[in-house]
């Protein structure tokens, strides 16, 4: 059962950076679930069940933009927001777009940011999905709001 705020998962291969998400997300109510690559982020999507994913882009095994579109071709998380929590570079803006990613935050960011982002996320959980790419590129360095 998900938590008061909704569920996470996280899914970096930083674990300081893995810990650092998951403490300001349970500080705001939020139960998470970690995951170190895309790979383990799949092997544990269905049981976890999150309301939301958080994916770094640059990891071992399965990269957080090819985790992403595997996420988006399986009719059981398609519907799942997802928001790319990296450097967000150009690259890692595009082919986060083309992957179906519905949210951007820039590393280094303030925990406030991303309490924000995700609980942003968790609201929109289960209605229709946001349009593709709503204004990601302008706003790479920051939460969309």
């Amino acid at each position: 059962m998900s938590g008061a705020s909704g569920r996470v998962l996280v899914v970096d291969d930083n674990r300081v950076i893995r810990q650092l998400i998951r403490v300001n997300l349970e500080l705001e109510g939020f139960e998470v679930v970690t995951a170190a690559d895309g790979a383990e982020c799949l092997e544990v999507v269905h049981e976890v069940a999150p309301d939301v994913i958080t994916l770094d882009v640059v990891m071992p095994r399965l990269d957080g933009l090819r985790t992403a579109a595997r996420l988006r071709a399986d009719p059981r998380t398609r519907h799942l927001p997802i928001a790319v929590v990296s450097a967000c570079t150009q690259y890692e803006v595009d082919g986060g777009v083309a992957a179906g990613v519905d949210a951007f935050l820039a590393k280094p960011f303030e925990p406030a940011d991303l309490v924000r982002l995700v609980r942003r996320l968790s609201h929109q959980e289960g209605g229709p999905p946001p349009p593709a790419g709503r204004g990601a590129a302008g706003h790479a360095g920051s939460a969309l709001s």
